[in-house]
């Protein structure tokens, strides 16, 4: 039985059965602020830390409010970077998976007639960086016409990469004023005056995030430039973390210390901006499943990786913005778990530190580096460690996953197939209704239908002798 504690925003029982099944019982104080607000569509400003469960905090009233039958987006999301694009895809994917509600991620690095393809499609909600947006936008491949909900995701961060005026540019092609929800984990000057520009009387909410701020341990080691791998990997062996994220300040010095580590057989991969979009995104989903336990990073990765329990979080460099320090150490002590976050700074890095100091609100206390003695009394426990398979983690959607089979059929737009021709068809089989069918999408030659509620066979069996509007096609379980 569900917990109540999401009942109280009366939300539809396709939605509250999605929450229940991704293990959402109880709402975060941000989820607990905004979702009131949003469902009586009002303009927000939120300001929220990475952890806080900021993303269902938005992706829940907007899957709420979603019309399915119109096909063009309702709602356009903007993001930072193509990692936290996909993960947002994800978030409205699997909440809105009971509506049937279809999303669509537009970044960079990836074919933009494969995106046109997509957009093409039933589409509810875009998820986008704000470049390729434009693009989509400029070509006419994006409609804006049926927008109602706009979402600035991380608005400091796309402030900091330089994108606030392509933001503001496709804010302007916009004929209809939406509801419009900005969150950011900083409100500098410039936040503020896109707010001023093109929200209408928003409402402010601020979340302190208690649940994990204070379970994050702090501290600063004084290296050497030239100390910093030796020390790293005696970092690594003390501390001992079932899961790590090492923080470079750029991609050379990210394959430098991963290759450090792999030569030292560390259970370790990277991530950073010169690998292309396929492999950058194999690694994240390898990381969310507890594939490897240490990551070497460039900033990048602060964005898009939703993982509950990285123990620790190294900032092997100094992060040249502020923001940024917050931004890395939210990766770790989320969803209410302890954390830490042990920063390396150089002899001359002492004014960037009192900067970082002033900005969080307080002093990192000063940690002393890993003795001989250490090192040797947790070497062993380390090796074993190392030696022993990562256990996998479990899986946000592993429930909703599970009750859903995708059918694949052999026919599509060229035989004149439309989604209403599938929903149509099928929920009419003995034990079948429309709420038991998922996304539908249809390409020229090929449709692929999800069946949920664990019904596949059923419908697998059932369609293997039944027409969809008069033509007999072709059904089979959709390879993944």
């Amino acid at each position: 039985m569900m917990s109540n504690d999401f009942k109280q925003f009366k939300l539809s029982q396709e939605i509250n059965n999605a929450l229940y099944d991704l293990d959402y019982t109880s709402p975060t104080e941000v989820q607990q602020k905004v979702l009131p607000h949003a469902l009586e569509e009002r303009d927000l400003i939120v300001k929220a830390q990475t952890g806080s469960g900021k993303t269902a905090a938005f992706a829940i009233p907007i899957c709420e409010k979603i019309k399915w039958i119109e096909n063009k987006p309702q709602a356009l999301i903007l993001t930072p970077t193509r990692e936290l694009a996909v993960q947002v895809k994800e978030e409205f994917t699997n909440i809105g998976r009971y509506k049937r509600i279809k999303a669509a991620a537009l970044y960079g690095k990836q074919p933009f007639r494969y995106q046109q393809d997509e957009l093409k499609q039933k589409t509810h909600v875009a998820v986008g960086t704000p470049g390729r947006v434009l693009d989509h936008i400029e070509k006419g491949t994006l409609k804006l016409d049926k927008i109602r909900y706009v979402v600035l995701d991380e608005a400091d961060e796309m402030l900091n990469m330089g994108f606030i005026e392509q933001v503001e540019a496709i804010l302007a092609h916009l004929s209809t004023e939406p509801i419009m929800m900005l969150f950011s984990a900083t409100v500098p000057e410039e936040i503020k005056n896109l707010s001023a520009n093109f929200l209408n009387e928003p409402v402010d909410i601020v979340v302190h995030n208690e649940e994990a701020a204070p379970k994050i341990e702090h501290g600063v080691m004084e290296v050497g430039e030239e100390e910093k791998l030796s020390t790293l990997a005696k970092v690594a062996v003390v501390e001992n973390p079932d899961t790590c994220i090492i923080f470079c300040r750029t991609k050379d010095r990210v394959d430098e210390v991963h290759d450090y580590l792999y030569d030292r057989e560390y259970s370790v991969d990277k991530l950073h901006g010169g690998m292309d979009q396929s492999t950058r995104l194999l690694v994240m989903n390898d990381f969310k499943r507890g594939d490897f336990r240490y990551l070497v990073a460039t900033d990048v990765a602060a964005r898009g990786i939703d993982i509950e329990n990285i123990s620790l979080v190294i900032n092997y460099d100094l992060p040249m913005e502020k923001e940024a320090y917050v931004h890395r150490t939210g990766r770790t002590g989320r969803a209410g778990l302890a954390g830490k976050a042990i920063t390396f700074v150089t002899p001359f890095e002492e004014e960037f530190l009192a900067g970082i100091e002033e900005f969080i609100g307080f002093t990192i206390p000063k940690m002393t580096l890993p003795t001989h003695e250490e090192v040797e009394a947790k070497v062993d426990a380390f090796d074993k460690k190392m030696a022993a398979r990562p256990e996998r983690k479990k899986q946000k959607s592993a429930k909703v996953d599970a009750k859903i089979t995708k059918l694949y059929f052999n026919g599509g737009k060229k035989k004149k197939l439309r989604a209403i021709d599938f929903v149509g068809t099928i929920a009419k089989l003995p034990g079948m209704t429309a709420a038991d069918i998922g996304i539908i999408t249809i390409l020229d030659a090929s449709t692929f239908v999800e069946i949920l509620n664990g019904k596949g066979q059923l419908v697998l069996k059932a369609m293997k002798t039944t027409p969809i509007k008069g033509k007999q096609l072709k059904v089979h379980i959709a390879n993944n």
